[in-house]
This record gives C-alpha cells, structure tokens and sequence, in this order.
C-alpha cells in the first residue's frame, strides 16, 4: 500500500498528465520510471527519443502515441523496419484497440489504410510522403520503431527522409536500441523536429549474467559477485575469473607444445580435449555437451548464435543423432497440431522439398534453425514455438537479432567472430551487446545468461572487454540516391532540395567532425603568423629565399626519385631475359653474390621473381629489391629437371656445380646511377644562380630565419590538409546531390527544376538500381518480352551473390532473356562511366545469376526443379522472388502509356506455392 504523500504525489501527476494517467491504469503492472517520463514528455507536445535495452518495454511508449492519437481524434502512424514486425504489432494493436481503428500498409498488403492507426513499413510512409497522400491527413503521431536502423548501409536513408520530410506538425516518437550516441542523435532530431527528448535507459528489466562454458562447466566470467548485472554492460574494470586466467595460459602453453610437437598431417585432434602443459585438459564442448548441460542447470529456453547457416542445420542433425528430446508427449502433440496447421498451406508436393518432415522431427524434439536462408513460414513457425516456450533450443544466425520478438531465458554464442563478406572479423562490442540483450525474459525470468563456449586461443580478458563496453554508435549511412532526387526536385526544387539534404543526420555528424578541423586549423594559422613574424629579415623577402631553397630540394629529390625508377625499370626488364640456368651476381639483399636461376619466375611480367640457388645452397624466390640495378647472366649452368629445392642432396649438389663454374669468374664493378637529365641540370643551376644573388643569401642570421623559415613550411602543409578535410566535410551530402543532378540532367531526367517525363518514371523506382531500370525503360530493352522472360530480365536487378563464387556458372534462360541481360549489362557499363566522370559510385552491376530461376518459375515450373538447379535455399528463393515481384510493381506503375505495364502485371505467375504463402502472412 502506497503512503500518502505518494498518493498525492500520484494525484498531482494525473492532474498534470491526465492521459498518461489515463494510459497507466489500463495496463495491470505499474510503468518503469523512464516509460512514464517519455509519455509525459509526448503529452506536452515534445518528440522523444526512447533508447533502451531490448525488452525492456520503450514499445510501450510508442503505442501511448496510438492512445493519444485516438483520445484526440487524429491518426498515428506506427512504422517498423520488417514486414513481420509491421504485421506482429498491427494484430497486438488490433487486440487493444479493434478492428476498426487500426489498419496495415506493407506494400504488399492494404488492411484498412484509412484508419486512425495504420502499421507500416518505413519505406510506404516515405513513398506516402513524397506522392502527397491524403492519407496524410489529420497525421498527429508517428512511432518509428528500432529507429537505428537508420545505420543500415542499404535502407537506412528511409529513416532520414521520413524524419527530414514529415510535416512540422507531427509528433516523432523514435524508438531505438541502446547506443552510444544516443545524445548526439536526440540533438539532431531536435534540430531537424524541433522540441526533442532524450531519455536513456540503461537499466535492464532482468539482470544479465555472463559465462563462459568450459567443457561440461558454465563458469561465471568476472570474479566479483557484486557486478551490476542490472545493468545493460558490466562496468570496466571489473576482475576477470582467476580461474578463466588459468586455463587459458594453460591453453597458451599447450598450442606452443603442440607446435613443437606437429601431429602428422591428416591426423585429427584428440576426441574429448586438448592436452595442455601441466597435465590437465582444456574442453571443446559439443553442441549436443552445451544442450545437456543447459538444460541441467534450468537455463533453458537459449537461443545458440552460430554465424553460419550450415552451422544451425548441422547442430539440429547432430542433436537429432544424439537422440536429445527436450518436450513432454504434450508438447510434441501441440508442437505436432501448430506445424500441421502451416504444412496444410503448402502444396504437398512441396513439403519433401523443404524438408519439412526432417524439420518437424527437430520442433517435436524442442530444436530448430533459424536463418535467412529458411522458408519464412518455417522461421515464423519456430518463432511462434519458441515464444509459446514449445521449442526449447533454438540454433540461429545474428539476423535473429534483429527486431524480431524471441526472448530467451540464456543466449549462447558459439565463436566470437563471424564472416562479414570479406573475412573473418571479431565481433564488435556493439554486437555482442545486441546478441546478448535477449537473454531474460521480462516477467517470466529472474535473471538472464550470456555464454560464450571455450575456444582454442580465447583470452578472458578481450572477452571482459567485449561484455563491459557500451559501443554502439548510431552512424548515419545516408545519401541521395537518383530515385530520391528527382523526387525532391519535383516536390521542392533544385534549391529547397539542397537545403533540406543539409538537415541529413549524415550532415550532422560530418559537421559536428567539422567543428574539432577546423579549431585545429584555426590554431595553425594563428603560428603560421608567428613563424612568417619570426623568419622576418632585414635585408629582404626571406620567405622568397626559403621557396627558393625548398624547390632546390624538391627538383633535386623528384631527379632522384626519376633516376631510380628508370633503374628499378632496366632491373625489371633484365629479370624478364633470364632463363633456368643463368649464372647471376645478386646485387643486392640477404642472398647477394653467386646464384644460379632453377626458375625465372615469370608469372608477373611486371615484376619478375626468380627463385635461386646461392652457393651457400640456400634456395630462395628473391624479391625485386634484391636487384636495385640490372642482372645479366654470367655464365649457364645445367639445373636438372628433377631439382626439388627442399631436398639438401639437390640443393648440395647443385651449389657444388655452382661454385665449380664461377671458379675464375670476376666479380662485376658496382654500377654507377644513370646519368642526370640535362634539362635537370639546367633547371637547377638557373635556380641555384637565383639563391646566391638573392639578398638574404647574405643574411648574417640567415640560417636562424630558415629553421623559422621551414617550421612555416611544413605546418602550411599540415594547414592546407587540415583545409581539405574540413571542405571535403563540410556539405559533403549537398555536394553528392549536386553530382547526382548532373548525372540526371546529361541523361535528360532533369531539366533546370524540372523534372521531365523520363524523370516522373524514375520517381516511381525504388530499386537499388533504380537508374538502370530507367535506361532500360527509355530504350525498351524489356519490350517484346512475355510476363516470364521480363521476370528472368529484371531479377538482374534484384540478385545479388552472396558469395563471389555464387552465381558463377548460373544456368541460361532463352535467348530473348539473354539478349535482354546483355543489354542491361550495357547500359550499366555507361552508367557506370558517366558516374566515375562525376565521382559518383551508386549502380552495382547487374547479376544474372537469378535469370534462369525466375524464368522458368513464372513459367510455372515445381519448386523442386528450381532448387536443383540453382543450388539456392528456399528462402533465399522465396526472398528473392518477393523483391522482383515488388520490382515488377515498380515498373508496372512507371512504364505508362506502353505494353510493358501490362506485361509487368502478368507476372503475378510468380506469386504462387511457397511465395504466395510467405506473402500471405505479412
């Protein structure tokens, strides 16, 4: 029971705030205190910016916007990064408010657009507010969940342009995860929305603990038992696990033995451990070892983060061998119902395909996959189980992380670095912190686990770091693509468009970068004055006299620089001459002096790498700084054609061979630097005359001024860099439109402020290759082409190999798709020209590696068939035909007034079967 004066005080608060008020008692558990600060903030006009832990509930923030919006009879858009979240939260809304209140806008879905409350995706209520939509109307709120993802390199500008763009009257209620600069975004959002709160929440709803697993052991990572677990990091400093410290010098002392002590090749490692240096063993665990033991100690439901999808599937087998069953005869009866339900919208002929009695057997024993390489509908199934706490273990890839709602009561991270498309890389704080934060459960857990599992070379202290460090910083990945420019230009104008791109958060953080250059650079030329004051002579212009001397120096060191390029150019090309046999003097280097050449190294013609025999039989490939000047064969010598340099007997008897026949041979003469060039010399003896006559040539103080002198020089140099880094930040965006305007306006898409009829169809494509799909369209390169081979033409712009060998060797389409393909690939090239001519870097080439699929898939071929012959996963696919389907929208709606629109809206063959399912649940 509350005391009096918190009553009060409670009374107080609702005359103040009385909707909040009004909110609070409709929920049956009180609000945290950043929740009820953020509602009161929007109640008084304010936009907000609610950062805070995953589940810790700011969503309740943001559906207080739809509650005022219905109190006062005006509309809240509420937007989301994914369809699934936008159709999640529109059947939660739906729960709370009715039917009739709350409508569904994914693009791919229209439920009751005109409601008070409409769920979208972010990128409809940007197209709404580019084409003026009425829809628009009496728009009082939006809520931007998971507004970080403003970062995505790929979508993130939509969360710019709707913020930039909405109007001035509207509420912005951001709802984002923990990051590090939170503060720095609020502050943008202030400048750009006006009134804007930050509220940071740190807290989290349910403590985190963090472990490391050790074979069959889960061992707690830091050694204090009074860490903060409340909160959303663990604060630097505190002591690692003595334990942890340990083994893994043990670890460290054993990789070195090993390394003594190679295993002979195709030997695997011991089952069961590693030996390490006193005796004891440092365990691996098994996947089936981290189950078990989890399940042993009450952790589950986990979420297991494996970076690989092979790697999730593999684990679900490896459990299945090992015979591990996680549910009651209860569970796998409800488990068995729920999955029947989704079996029963797929064709039956489909159901092999997937493997879906392979996958049903997982889910009936309480473990699953999820990745993106999945059948949506299988992922969303696994999602449903899992939050019904059905299936208990759930193996993922980090896309799991990202907005989708699965709790768990433990997170498991299996290695601490992931392929990031290029390499391997070690996972960020910032990523940790994102994978770790669904571990507990608001409401159902007590507290929450992080484990990460032990590996060869782990260091507990990098891991202390990676678990202590609050480091996500919010980094905007904007820029003005075509499709949005000639869409602001036909809104706004050339101008107003400039201005408006100024606003960018990308801008804001590029100038607030600005402000630190510029400090240093206005510092600089304040010493810049103070040198020339100092260099000041009597007797004449001694700063005339130091240019002078420093261009001496200069012509002088660009000759020699020339002198021994033209060397290292005639060393080159002698490399080139040499044959197996040649008898060298190795000028220079760690193997100078006799060697015999066993092979030329030709591979590179630009830079010859001969591999040698030297008397003192090493055999080496030498490098061209071995011959900073030209080789010529002395002598030949016979290599046998059976010579392995790694045998000592070879290398012995040819080094034998070797000395015998350079016996009596002279060393050469070291060779001279080639000559000097006479236009050079004239130069400098010109300049030179100049120095000697100049009046300051016969200052006194003459070399005090020129340490004065050169002390100007070199930080004009550091001014005139610091002078370029501010003006390359400074408008950086503003600039990029400018070139992107000029791409437009040379290919006749813009005309001054105008955007012309070619233009108006660009506005209507949002594809990554929005510029080629335009071209294509100006030259009828799609025409004449039936609904199935424009589907195998356009998924060009949509697929994108994963890997660089994917894709490499696809199968053809018909020869009307092939020739289509070539023609975009064309126009692309010239794109791509004319871009590099305006420093713009924006078109990826089209990839043909999805024609043939898309092809015989509108031609209504099984899904089998298309699998087989693609090697692609069903989600891969499934996610693949979505973004054409939606591309061939795009076209539909731009190719106006000719017989591609109509070809365009008879593709709808590809929405069928497995897609038309995936579709059909957003």
């Amino acid at each position: 029971m509350s005391s009096p004066s918190e009553a009060y005080s409670k009374f107080r608060a609702g005359r103040a705030h009385p909707a909040v008020a009004e909110f609070v008692d409709l929920y049956p558990f009180g609000l945290d205190d950043f929740q009820v600060r953020a509602c009161r903030e929007i109640e008084d006009g304010h936009g907000v910016l609610v950062a805070a832990p995953t589940g810790s509930g700011k969503t309740v923030v943001g559906e207080f916007a739809v509650h005022l919006a219905l109190r006062e009879g005006r509309k809240c858009f509420y937007t989301t990064p994914i369809k699934a979240l936008s159709n999640q939260k529109y059947h939660d809304l739906v729960a709370r408010h009715g039917s009739e209140n709350v409508g569904l806008l994914t693009g791919d879905n229209s439920v009751n657009g005109e409601a008070p409350i409409v769920v979208m995706t972010t990128e409809v209520l940007r197209n709404m507010l580019y084409a003026g939509s009425r829809t628009l109307l009496q728009l009082g709120y939006v809520v931007m969940d998971e507004v970080h993802y403003l970062a995505d390199r790929s979508r993130g500008a939509v969360w710019e342009e709707v913020i930039i763009h909405l109007p001035e009257s509207v509420q912005v209620v951001s709802l984002s995860a923990t990051v590090s600069n939170a503060e720095e975004f609020g502050e943008w959002l202030q400048t750009v929305r006006g009134s804007t709160t930050t509220i940071v929440e740190e807290k989290r709803p349910v403590p985190l603990f963090q472990h490391v697993m050790l074979g069959r052991r889960i061992l707690d990572l830091f050694a204090s038992s009074d860490v903060d677990a409340s909160a959303g990091f663990v604060k630097e400093g505190a002591p690692v696990n003595g334990e942890l410290l340990r083994v893994a010098r043990d670890d460290f002392a054993s990789a070195r033995l090993m390394r003594d002590r190679r295993a002979p090749k195709g030997k695997g490692r011991p089952s069961g451990g590693r030996q390490v240096g006193n005796g004891r063993r440092v365990w691996i665990p098994s996947r089936v070892d981290v189950v078990d033991r989890l399940e042993r100690e009450n952790l589950l439901p986990a979420i297991v983060f494996i970076f690989s999808r092979v790697g999730c599937d593999a684990a679900v087998s490896q459990l299945l061998q090992a015979n591990v069953r996680l549910t009651s005869p209860e569970e796998r009866d409800a488990i068995y119902e729920i999955a029947q339900e989704t079996a029963r919208s797929l064709p039956a002929e489909d159901l092999s395909v997937l493997g879906y009695h392979e996958f049903l057997e997982g889910l009936t024993r309480g473990v699953a996959a999820h990745h993106a390489g999945m059948l949506p509908a299988f992922k969303h199934l696994v999602e449903q189980l899992f939050v019904r706490g059905l299936v208990k273990v759930v193996f993922a890839t980090e896309t799991l992380a990202l907005g989708i709602n699965m709790p768990a009561r433990t997170v498991v991270i299996e290695k601490l670095s992931k392929w990031n498309g290029e390499t391997h890389a070690d996972l960020s704080p910032g990523e940790y912190t994102q994978l770790t934060g669904r571990a507990g459960r608001r409401g159902l857990d007590v507290e929450g686990h992080a484990v990460v599992l032990w590996q060869p070379g782990m260091n507990p202290a990098e891991l202390a770091g990676l678990a202590s460090t609050r480091t996500y910083p919010l980094r905007s990945s904007f820029r003005p693509s075509y499709n949005m420019a000639v869409n602001l230009v036909h809104q706004f104008g050339r101008e107003r468009s400039r201005e408006l791109l100024e606003l960018s958060f990308a801008q804001f953080q590029a100038d607030r970068a600005v402000v630190g250059l510029a400090r240093q650079l206005r510092k600089a030329e304040e010493a810049l004055d103070g040198y020339a004051e100092a260099a000041t002579c009597h007797v004449g212009d001694f700063m005339e006299y130091a240019a002078l001397r420093r261009e001496i120096s200069d012509v002088e060191k660009a000759a020699s620089r020339a002198r021994r390029a033209d060397r290292r150019a005639e060393a080159m090309a002698s490399l080139a001459t040499l044959r197996t046999g040649d008898v060298i003097e190795v000028p220079a280097g760690k193997f100078s002096g006799w060697a015999v050449v066993v092979d030329p190294g030709l591979g590179n013609p630009d830079e010859p790498r001969p591999y040698v025999l030297t008397l003192d039989r090493h055999a080496r490939r030498l490098a061209p700084m071995d011959f900073p000047v030209p080789v010529e064969a002395r002598t030949r010598l016979k290599v046998p054609r059976a010579f392995n340099g790694r045998n000592p007997a070879n290398r012995r008897d040819l080094a034998m061979a070797l000395q015998a026949r350079v016996k009596g041979l002279e060393r050469s003469r070291p060779r001279k630097g080639g000559g000097s060039d006479p236009a050079v010399d004239a130069q400098l003896d010109e300049l030179r005359r100049r120095l000697k006559t100049h009046p300051c040539h016969q200052c006194p103080e003459r070399e005090d001024h020129s340490r004065w002198a050169e002390r100007w020089f070199k930080l004009s140099r550091d001014a005139d860099t610091l002078r370029r880094r501010v003006e390359n930040r400074t408008n950086t965006v503003a600039r990029t439109f400018d070139r992107v305007c000029t791409v437009l306006t040379a290919l006749h898409y813009l005309d001054g402020d105008t955007v012309t009829e070619r233009g108006r169809h660009l506005m209507r494509i949002h594809s990554e290759l929005d510029l080629v799909a335009a071209e294509a369209l100006r030259e009828g390169t799609w025409e004449n082409l039936t609904p199935a081979e424009l589907a195998g033409a356009l998924s060009a712009l949509v697929f994108e190999a994963r890997r660089a060998d994917e894709g490499s060797a696809p199968r053809e389409a018909n020869a009307a798709v092939q020739q289509a393909l070539r023609d975009t690939v064309r126009l692309w090239r010239e794109l791509d020209h004319l871009e590099k001519d305006h420093h713009l870097d924006f078109l990826r080439q089209p990839d043909p590696g999805f024609a043939w699929a898309a092809w015989r898939w509108a031609e209504g071929d099984d899904l089998d068939d298309i699998l087989d012959g693609t090697g692609l996963s069903a989600g891969d696919f499934v996610r693949l035909v979505k973004q054409l389907l939606d591309l061939t929208g795009q076209i539909a709606e731009a190719a106006v007034g000719t017989p591609l629109r109509r070809t365009a809206r008879e593709t709808t063959q590809l929405r069928r079967g497995v897609v038309a399912l995936s579709m059909a649940g957003e």
